[in-house]
Order: C-alpha cells, then sequence, then structure tokens
C-alpha cells in the first residue's frame, strides 16, 4: 500500500511540474524587454530600433545541437518574410564570442547575430532552454515563446508569423 501511495505522490508531483507554467509563459502578452547588444559585425543593436516591424528573438549556443538545426531554417524565414517587415536577431550566449562567430559564419547565417556574453538579456527573458525563440509583434509585445527545437517548430514559427506580419 505504501509503495501505491509514493508512486501516486511522484506522479502527482511530475503532473504538476508538467502544468506549471515556465517563467517564460509569463512573458507572453507583456511588452518585450528591450535591449542593446554587440552585434557580429562590430555595431550595437537595440530591440527597440525595429518597433513597428516583427521581431523574432532566437538565443542559442554554440554547443547547442538542435540550435544548429534550427539556425538554417531561421535563416530560410528571414529571407522569405523581411520584405513583409519581419527581423530576426540570433542572440548567442556563449562566454566567448569566437565559436559563436565561426558557427554563424559556417552556416552562412544572414540575419544579425549579436553576443549575450554576460547573459543579461538571457535572464530578462527567462531564458530555460536552448534555443530559445520568442517572437515579438509591431507594437513590441510577446505574442509567443518556445523553448527547445524539433523539426517542424520552424512551420509554428512561419504560420505565427503569417498572422503577425498581416495584423496591421
Amino acid at each position: 500500500m505504501r509503495s501505491r501511495a509514493a508512486v501516486r505522490a511522484l506522479i502527482a508531483a511530475a503532473l504538476l511540474v508538467v502544468a506549471s507554467p515556465s517563467p517564460a509563459a509569463d512573458l507572453q502578452g507583456q511588452p518585450a524587454p528591450d535591449f542593446a547588444l554587440r552585434s557580429l559585425e562590430g555595431q550595437n543593436l537595440r530591440l527597440s530600433e525595429h518597433l513597428g516591424g516583427v521581431v523574432l528573438i532566437n538565443f542559442w549556443a554554440s554547443w547547442c545541437g538542435p540550435c544548429r538545426q534550427e539556425m538554417p531554417l531561421l535563416d530560410e524565414l528571414h529571407v522569405k518574410y523581411k520584405l513583409a517587415g519581419l527581423t530576426v536577431l540570433g542572440v548567442n550566449i556563449d562566454d566567448s564570442t569566437e565559436r559563436a562567430a565561426e558557427m554563424a559564419k559556417t552556416l552562412k547565417v544572414s540575419y544579425p547575430v549579436l553576443f549575450d556574453e554576460r547573459k543579461d538579456v538571457s535572464r530578462s527573458y527567462a531564458v530555460s532552454a536552448m534555443p530559445f525563440t520568442v517572437l515579438v509583434d509591431r507594437e513590441g509585445v510577446v505574442r509567443y515563446v518556445s523553448d527547445g527545437f524539433k523539426p517542424g517548430y520552424e512551420k509554428r514559427y512561419a504560420e505565427q508569423l503569417r498572422e503577425l506580419l498581416n495584423d496591421e
């Protein structure tokens, strides 16, 4: 009997963890925290400079296998929707920029790559997994948050982007 009660307690605890929204879920519907970060090209880019357009912010790291899979797909979205008002910002969280710069060049990423070496921006977005993607609408409000990546997620992003880009 005791073991059944213990198993039930474990299942209940696991369901509670799964059902509890992550801190990142609290971002949805809130103004996107503004930031300024240095880019791969050397200039500083500020999120608020892109108000009026839709922004996809993707937090990634060079050691992250799913990030490597996702980045070329994000680049395709960048190319496809850029003229419609989309900006993609890749925010790298590596401690050192060298490996990140090498990975971005190897993958031929054409969107801006920014460096969050101190992790201040990552903390303000409650980044909990790699990769971590945030969609921000034209008014600067977070509309979609996704952590991790599996093939097919890019279709979700495209669906959300089409909705946000057409919502003028």
